[in-house]
């Protein structure tokens, strides 16, 4: 009660924030605009999806793009096998998370997982249309992946009897003071949350400060520790693994501008000691795809592009992973992996997915927003940390030296996944009630 009258204070936040969204549409429509897959309407994101019939009760998860459906897989996928007769619908944000999606709903069918997957674009966080979206939609549970909060949609939910709930609650240092800018938005925001799900006691205590009711969080884990990789991510590992041949391999994968042109830099000093040294360079968005090709050919390096089927051959410096949701078989093809988004002010990406494809991890200093993933690698001894690319480009040869220190940090890696499993019980579990 106490949460519900603070939101009804600061109502006057969530109000000004929809003022602003509305005097800002024509720049968020066209940022938006670009985003579309062909099989979808752009008028999803004003909330007009197609009416769910009365008595099907439907469980809506929304993750904000492709990181954040892999990430949800093993919650999916629990989901989808323990209430078959309850469709799940997701929602994205962005295009790729669509198409990540479909491959998903694909893999579970060819896997004989009964149960019903569909996706939809969230709809833009105008009251309008996020109060059209949840009456269409009429889910019996709301599910907000990390830090998906969207105060319009979530006082849509409230005002038709959806409980909504976060999941894999996380919140970064960086992301922590941002918010206290806005607390009053948040605050209301966070006062429509039945439950909430944090994967640390970091997290917790920040989500608190924010003003989260204390006696509605709780600190299950991260779901990313509950990740195993998929029987089509293994195939393709391995087929690409076999096509790179006996070579040293490693891959950079979520790469962003700035730390290209660093991994590069590495990659030049590699092939200095080891000339035959194979990259495998994943970009983090599509749309950087034919500009980090022109950057691997404006250095000198012959470049194979996964997007033309091509593969790599003995000449090959580079092979370019220019294709959307194939990051885990990358990962496992290689024999060192770094991940990016670390060498630049990013925060860092899942330093969790090389881990559960045997891969010895790699990051620069660049950690907010993993920094208790890191934390955890660290203590067990299963991380190596550069600077920049001189530190990284040492790094790879001591590794490419030493086969024995590849296997321990594998098997480190490895040990520091099953240890922290759990929290996808733990959060099923908590939504029980709810289901």
């Amino acid at each position: 009660m106490a949460s519900r009258q603070q939101a009804s204070r600061q109502g006057w936040a969530r109000w000004l924030y929809s003022l602003a969204l509305y005097a800002l549409s024509p720049l968020v429509w066209r940022r938006v605009w670009r985003e579309q897959a062909l099989t979808h309407s752009r008028w999803q994101r004003l909330g007009w999806v197609p009416d769910t019939p009365a008595g099907r009760k439907v469980i809506w998860l929304h993750c904000a793009s492709v990181g954040e459906v892999q990430a949800a897989r093993p919650l999916i996928e629990a989901l989808v096998a323990r209430y078959p007769d309850r469709p799940l619908v997701l929602t994205t944000m962005t295009a790729t998370g669509a198409e990540r999606v479909q491959v998903m709903a694909e893999s579970l069918e060819k896997k004989g997982i009964p149960g019903e997957v569909s996706h939809y674009f969230v709809p833009l966080d105008f009251p309008a249309a996020a109060r059209r979206f949840v009456a269409r939609l009429r889910p019996s549970l709301a599910i907000f992946f990390e830090t998906e909060l969207w105060p319009n949609l979530l006082r849509a939910c409230e005002r038709h009897g959806v409980p909504a709930v976060v999941v894999n609650g996380r919140l970064s240092p960086r992301a922590f003071e941002g918010y206290c800018k806005i607390r009053p938005l948040l605050s209301d925001a966070l006062s429509r949350v039945e439950w909430l799900a944090a994967k640390s006691p970091a997290d917790a205590e920040r989500f608190q400060a924010l003003g989260m009711a204390p006696d509605r969080i709780s600190v299950v884990g991260s779901l990313k520790y509950d990740m195993t990789p998929d029987d089509e991510s293994l195939k393709r590992s391995e087929h690409l693994h076999s096509a790179c041949g006996e070579r040293p391999v490693w891959v950079a994968g979520s790469t962003h501008p700035g730390e290209d042109e660093q991994l590069l830099e590495a990659h030049a000093r590699l092939r200095e000691t080891l000339p035959d040294a194979l990259l495998l360079l994943v970009p983090r968005h599509p749309q950087r795809f034919d500009v980090v090709a022109r950057l691997c050919q404006d250095r000198g390096m012959s470049v194979a592009r996964r997007s033309r089927d091509e593969l790599p051959e003995p000449h090959t410096a580079i092979y370019l992973g220019d294709t959307m949701g194939e990051l885990l078989s990358f990962y496992g093809a290689a024999d060192v992996a770094f991940v990016g988004g670390s060498l630049v002010p990013v925060g860092g990406h899942n330093l969790l997915e090389p881990a559960a494809m045997g891969v010895p991890v790699v990051t620069g200093p660049e950690l907010a927003n993993f920094s208790d993933v890191a934390e955890t690698l660290r203590e067990a001894d299963a991380l190596v940390e550069v600077t920049d690319s001189e530190t990284l480009a040492g790094q790879l040869v001591r590794l490419f030296g030493d086969e024995s220190e590849r296997q321990r940090l594998t098997r480190a890696g490895q040990a520091v996944m099953s240890a922290n499993r759990g929290a996808l019980t733990r959060t099923l579990k908590g939504l029980e009630c709810y289901l």
